[in-house]
């Protein structure tokens, strides 16, 4: 009889618990070792908590629209020291359910920090020892810091203290126009906030298609936020109880503010653990990996930002699975290119498979279909009519190459668009499957119909589109 293998996960974030989750189904005996607390930076300083906030902040910011509309509330105000205990009973639950879900499938679970040694031994603390047939990296990211003149004052805070600040400033200096950057901006402007981004490229969401990055700045602006591209901060400074921050944008200028947030990115957490001595071989800080995950290391696999192929929780996620399965002997598939992205604004952000700058630099001949939102019923219905969906098809069969949407509910619809690309479908087969109405779903059929120069529900090309 075949021995049970073992298999190790180091680290608790959304990689490694769902990696832990999936090898045990598959019969491993699995060990997970976690410092801090399970679910990674997604759920404790990232996704979840800023979720929460965002949430709250646009039903706040929406109520004017509201009133509009017959829905009178008076005088609205956060209370922020209430938001913040609501936010933390969320973030509590979830890493209890992690918790939970890992003793339910019999995972050991090791607390402490683990060192990879040679030989695939894993050190927890000096005090435990694992031996597994096969190790699973997922030891994440962390913030980038940038040493410009006054990092270090107070008031000067990256994306984890921006979750939990005592008490709302006044107003707000981003320094990077990332995605991280960006729904930080949305965020703490509809809580009333005065926010300036600073992005040192020409757009905002650098990796997000060029006319739907154009678009939400202009709502974004619209809003209040201010945009300063091609722009760089050289220094913060103390003005009494505020920072004075330097900026070159076309020559040099100062913005005061109570609060600079640096959202420059993040970096894979790689240091510290052993990886040298193990071995394992690394690239500008990240774990060099294969299509299976797999490192240079034979049974030692890397995955999430730690190998900083694409750093998204739902990437990590699925990176886990394949890797486990991979390891196990059960395959272990990963469609990396159907990963959506999303932008937690509103409109909200979403993005699968190619952008049209993506296509055009690859060659392809591809053809677009696009309708504004305002065609569609339901989106008028919540205010969100200025958005677009957007269809990249390839000329030659019609196949979906890419989806770009902005407007109300895009980070939901996306999942569709995510099947249609990884499942190679044509944007014919999306224009005939039926569409419940009226549902925001519809903006994909319409797009879809669009592309082959068919919208039933917008005049046709030869008049103005957008």
């Amino acid at each position: 009889m075949q021995s049970k293998k073992t298999l190790a996960v180091i680290g608790g974030g959304p990689g490694g618990y769902v990696a832990a989750i999936r090898a045990a189904q598959l019969g491993a005996e699995v060990h997970i070792v976690e410092k801090e607390r399970f679910g990674g930076t997604c759920l404790n300083v990232g996704c979840i908590p800023t979720k929460v906030l965002i949430h709250t902040a646009e039903s706040y910011r929406s109520l004017p629209q509201e009133a509009k509309h017959g829905l009178i509330v008076e005088n609205p105000r956060i209370d922020w020291p209430t938001l913040m205990k609501h936010k933390q009973a969320i973030v509590d639950r979830l890493v209890q359910g992690v918790a939970g879900l890992l003793k339910a499938n019999n995972v050991t679970i090791h607390t402490g920090n683990a060192i990879l040694k040679k030989g695939r031994v894993i050190d927890v603390d000096g005090k435990e020892t694992i031996r597994p047939d096969a190790i699973i990296l997922a030891t994440g990211s962390l913030p980038v810091t940038l040493p410009f003149p006054g990092h270090d004052l107070d008031g000067v805070i990256d994306s984890t203290d921006a979750l939990s600040m005592d008490k709302l400033p006044g107003s707000m200096v981003i320094m990077g126009g990332g995605v991280i950057g960006t729904e930080f901006a949305y965020l703490y402007n509809a809580l009333g906030v005065k926010v300036t981004v600073i992005e040192m490229l020409s757009q905002i969401l650098p990796p997000v298609d060029g006319e739907i990055s154009a678009l939400l700045r202009k709502e974004l602006e619209a809003q209040g936020i201010t945009f300063l591209t091609g722009a760089k901060v050289l220094s913060a400074a103390k003005k009494e109880t505020e920072l004075e921050i330097s900026v070159e944008s076309g020559g040099k200028q100062s913005l005061v503010c109570d609060k600079l947030l640096v959202a420059v990115g993040r970096k894979p957490n790689t240091a510290g653990i052993g990886l040298e001595e193990a071995g394992i071989r690394l690239e500008r800080g990240a774990v060099v990996a294969d299509e299976h995950f797999r490192t240079n290391v034979d049974g030692i696999y890397a995955i999430g930002d730690c190998n900083a192929k694409i750093m998204l929780a739902h990437a990590a996620s699925a990176q886990g699975i394949s890797a486990v399965e991979h390891a196990l002997g059960h395959g272990g598939g990963y469609r990396g290119n159907s990963v959506p992205s999303c932008v937690y604004t509103f409109p909200e952000v979403a993005g699968v498979g190619m952008t049209e700058e993506q296509t055009k630099a690859a060659g392809i001949e591809y053809k677009v279909g696009r309708v504004p939102l305002a065609a569609i019923g339901k989106a008028l219905i919540e205010g969100g009519e200025n958005g677009v969906a957007k269809v990249i098809a390839d000329t030659k069969h019609g196949e979906i190459l890419g989806v770009h949407m902005l407007g109300s509910r895009a980070t939901d619809l996306i999942a569709e668009a995510a099947m249609a690309i990884g499942s190679e479908l044509t944007v014919e087969e999306i224009a005939s499957t039926i569409h419940p109405h009226p549902t925001m779903s519809e903006a994909l059929m319409e797009a879809a119909h669009d592309a082959l120069d068919g919208a039933i529900h917008w005049p046709p090309k030869r008049h103005v589109r957008l």
